[in-house]
C-alpha cells in the first residue's frame, strides 16, 4: 500500500494557505463606533456651540478647534485600536506558520531517516561479513600447527608448542614491524583488503598485541550498536610529543590533546552507555589499560611518523574517545 502524498490529500491544509494574506472586512465594528461618536459630538456642538452666538474669526477658530479635535481624537484612537486587532492577528497566523513548518519537518526527518534505513543496514551486513571473515581466517590460523623439524624434539603443552628447554614458540617468532603492528591496530579496511588480513594474522601470533586488538575489537563492536563508528570520527590530531609525555606518565591538562574527538553526538552516546551498560563499561576500562600498556612499551622505539601513524588508527581513535569519556586525560 503506497504511503498518501500530503500534497494530493485534500483533508490535509495546504501550507500555502498559511501564507495568504487574511481577508478583513473594510468597516469593523470600530470605524462604526468611531462614525457614531463623531456624529453625535458635531451634533452635540453645533447646538450648544455654533448656534446661540454669532462668533468673530477668532472666535470660530476657537470654535473649529474645539468641534474638530475631539473628533479627530476619536478616529486617531479607532485608527489605532484596529491597528492593534490586526497585529494579534498577524502573530496568531505567524504562530501556526511557525508550527506547521515545524510538523514538516518533523515530517521529513523521518522519511529521510526511514529511507537511510536500508544504507545502515548494508553497511552494517558489510561490518559482519568482514567480522566472519576475520574470524574464519583467525580460525584457519590457530587450527595450524607447524610440523617438527626432523632430529629436532618438541612437546605440546596444552595449546602452545614448547622447544624441549621449555622455550615457548612465540619467544622465539619474529617480532613484529612497527608498519605491521600499526596496520594490525587499524584492522582490515574492507573484506577484500588482503594487506590488513595479513596484518591482522601476524599481530595475533604476539600475545600482548593479541590482547590489545581484542579489546579494541571488543569496544569497537560495542560502539558500532550505538551507531559510532571511527570513520566518522575526525578527531583533532596531537602532536608525537605529546604521545610521548602520555607514554612517560604525564596526565592532565599536558596531555589533554590526546582528547581530541570533538563529536558531541558520540561522546553523549558513549557517556551514557558507561553509566547503563557495566558490561560495556569493564570493556571500555579494560581497552584502555592494554593501550596505555602498550603505548608505554611502543614509545621509546617509535619516531615521531611511527607515534603520528599510530594517531590515525581506528584503535587510537578509540582510545581518544573513550579516555575522554573517561576522564583519562582530566
Amino acid at each position: 500500500m503506497s504511503e498518501p502524498n500530503p500534497e494530493q490529500d485534500p483533508e490535509r491544509p495546504t501550507p500555502l494557505g498559511i501564507y495568504d494574506k487574511p481577508s478583513h472586512p473594510s468597516v469593523t465594528e470600530i470605524e462604526i463606533v468611531a462614525v457614531a461618536l463623531s456624529v453625535v459630538w458635531l451634533i452635540v456642538s453645533i447646538v450648544f456651540l455654533v448656534l446661540p452666538d454669532k462668533v468673530d474669526g477668532g472666535g470660530f477658530v476657537v470654535t473649529l478647534l474645539a468641534v474638530f479635535m475631539p473628533v479627530a481624537m476619536i478616529w486617531v484612537a479607532a485608527m489605532a485600536m484596529r491597528a492593534s486587532r490586526v497585529m494579534r492577528e498577524e502573530s496568531a497566523r505567524l504562530q501556526t506558520a511557525i508550527d506547521a513548518i515545524r510538523q514538516a519537518y518533523v515530517i521529513q526527518q523521518q522519511r529521510a531517516a526511514s529511507l537511510q534505513e536500508p544504507g545502515v543496514s548494508k553497511k552494517l551486513d558489510e561490518i559482519a561479513e568482514t567480522a566472519k571473515k576475520a574470524e574464519t581466517a583467525l580460525a584457519t590460523f590457530s587450527s595450524k600447527r607447524t610440523e617438527p623439524v626432523r632430529g629436532e624434539a618438541s612437546v605440546a603443552t596444552g595449546d602452545q608448542t614448547s622447544l624441549e628447554l621449555g622455550t615457548p614458540a612465540e619467544d622465539i617468532a619474529p617480532p613484529l614491524t612497527t608498519d605491521t603492528f600499526i596496520r594490525a591496530l587499524n584492522f582490515p579496511e574492507t573484506q577484500d583488503d588482503a594487506e590488513g588480513f595479513d596484518a591482522l594474522r601476524l599481530a595475533l601470533r604476539d600475545r600482548k598485541t593479541a590482547q590489545l586488538v581484542q579489546a579494541s575489537q571488543d569496544v569497537l563492536t560495542l560502539l558500532s550498536q550505538e551507531g559510532i563508528y571511527m570513520d566518522d570520527l575526525r578527531p583533532d590530531m596531537a602532536r608525537p610529543e605529546i604521545w610521548r609525555q602520555f607514554a612517560q606518565g604525564a596526565r592532565g591538562r599536558a596531555v589533554a590533546a590526546l582528547g581530541g574527538i570533538r563529536d558531541r553526538s558520540s561522546l553523549a552516546l558513549t557517556a551514557a552507555r558507561m553509566k547503563q551498560d557495566p558490561i560495556f563499561r569493564d570493556a571500555v576500562h579494560h581497552f584502555l589499560r592494554r593501550f596505555d600498556h602498550m603505548i608505554v612499551e611502543f614509545e621509546p622505539v617509535a619516531s615521531d611518523a611511527d607515534l603520528t601513524a599510530l594517531g590515525d588508527t581506528r584503535t587510537a581513535r578509540a582510545f581518544m574517545l573513550l579516555g575522554r569519556v573517561a576522564g583519562t586525560f582530566d
